[in-house]
């Protein structure tokens, strides 16, 4: 039935969804119209929201860029390939390789958002070099195991509530992860995707005739090639022992950082363990920047694209329209139904705010005060607008753009399988909200 279901998604996404870049312009002018006409801002005060918010994410775009480049950087190196060719060899076929991308998929997206998104890409260009299996849904699945990230270690509304002196401390103090990331219905919900994600792609695995495959030829890394060292420039390029002297202390930062210091994953670290492991396992900086040249190519979408979002963000957050939205949604909410609207508010608002902090900063003065009104848990309404920000992540290509750069597709080829895994997902964790 899945794989019935999945052909005319496939097909009417393919027909109908632009091209990522179009799919942020239209955004920009559905929020500047919405702010006008709903929030009656004035045409010059919706440009200078705009305008001034534009470059509000130029920290994450340089980050969102490393995650792509250093990921692929390390994927690329020699042990590392291996690895993953080791890992590809347990597929035998096209309906194992679809499970095991999903499962590591979720597996790295439960530990950190950005590990998740490369980590996946990545391993599903691996298994299409040694498996027959249609490439278009391979990389839909691991991209799928994405929405469980912020269920995980790293979701970023329970870590902030549970910081000492966060924004809304005033209003419900700080919660621990306890009653969060590790209560019984976010695990419940977890270990529900976990069996359910994997098995809902390998049902989509369309019949021969339907399925798209790539030539393994066209997924060359680039990888650096044996040269002849003619100048004494050249020995420098292709000395080991220039890498290992900066890549070294490297690691041993890592390492103090993680076991000495107690340290945790965030996008930065994320970004140096693959940065300066990818200079140790290359051995040389003639090979790492072999690779980089390769990896380079795939960012253009996130250049030119975050800084758009941005001015959405600030669109929506300053002329009120995210906050009109989610009260409106929640305005019928009983003590029973309101962690459901809060996450279907989430949802709606990620289409315009794809950031869970940001969105958290948007909600968080909604939310919080209908669930002190209506004697609701406080942090399941939390983990409500933290599931609805990470479930519509499967129809925004926001956050795909890392994973279509890597695996060289276009938002159209994987969004009729996502949209199949947002209606099933979204069943599930309104369920598990509602009643685990």
């Amino acid at each position: 039935m899945l794989r019935m279901l999945s052909r005319p998604a496939v097909r009417l996404v393919d027909r109908y969804l632009p091209d990522p870049f179009i799919f942020v312009l239209l955004l920009t002018i559905i929020a500047a119209a919405a702010a006008i006409g709903v929030e009656r801002q004035t045409p010059l005060a919706v440009m200078r929201f705009w305008g001034d918010g534009f470059w509000n994410l130029l920290t994450f775009s340089m980050q969102m860029l490393l995650i792509l480049v250093t990921g692929f950087m390390l994927a690329s190196s020699p042990p590392i390939k291996r690895l993953l060719q080791r890992l590809a060899g347990l597929a035998k076929n096209a309906g194992h390789a679809i499970l095991l991308v999903t499962l590591v998929s979720l597996v790295a997206s439960w530990i950190n958002w950005g590990f998740g998104l490369v980590v996946g890409a990545l391993f599903a260009k691996e298994l299409a070099r040694v498996v027959r299996v249609d490439y278009r849904l391979l990389v839909a699945s691991a991209y799928s195991g994405f929405v469980v990230w912020h269920g995980g270690l790293a979701g970023s509304i329970p870590l902030t509530i549970a910081t000492e002196g966060h924004f809304t401390a005033d209003l419900i103090g700080v919660i621990g992860t306890g009653s969060t990331i590790f209560a019984f219905f976010n695990l419940a919900l977890v270990a529900c995707l976990f069996v359910a994600i994997p098995l809902v792609n390998r049902a989509m695995l369309p019949e021969e005739k339907d399925s798209v495959y790539i030539d393994p030829k066209l997924l060359d890394d680039g990888s650096a090639t044996r040269v002849r060292i003619t100048r004494p420039a050249e020995r420098l390029e292709n000395s080991i022992t220039l890498a290992w002297l900066v890549g070294i202390p490297g690691v041993i930062f890592l390492l103090d950082h993680f076991v000495l210091r107690g340290g945790g994953l965030n996008l930065n670290i994320v970004n140096f363990m693959f940065l300066f492991l990818a200079i140790v396992l290359h051995r040389t900086p003639r090979s790492l920047l072999e690779s980089l040249n390769e990896a380079i190519k795939g960012g253009a979408g996130i250049v030119i694209q975050f800084p758009f979002y941005a001015g959405i963000m600030a669109i929506m957050v300053q002329s009120g329209l995210a906050e009109t939205m989610s009260e409106g949604l929640i305005s019928f909410a009983t003590e029973t139904s309101l962690p459901f609207w809060s996450f279907i508010s989430a949802g709606i608002v990620n289409l315009f705010v794809p950031s869970g902090g940001g969105q958290w900063a948007v909600q968080a003065p909604v939310m919080l005060p209908a669930a002190e009104a209506l004697g609701v848990d406080v942090s399941r309404v939390a983990m409500a607008v933290a599931w609805g920000d990470a479930w519509t992540n499967l129809l925004q290509p926001f956050w795909a753009l890392p994973v279509l750069a890597i695996a060289g597709l276009k938002a159209k080829d994987i969004m009729g399988y996502c949209l199949i895994q947002l209606v099933i997902t979204g069943v599930i964790i309104s369920v598990g909200l509602t009643w685990f």
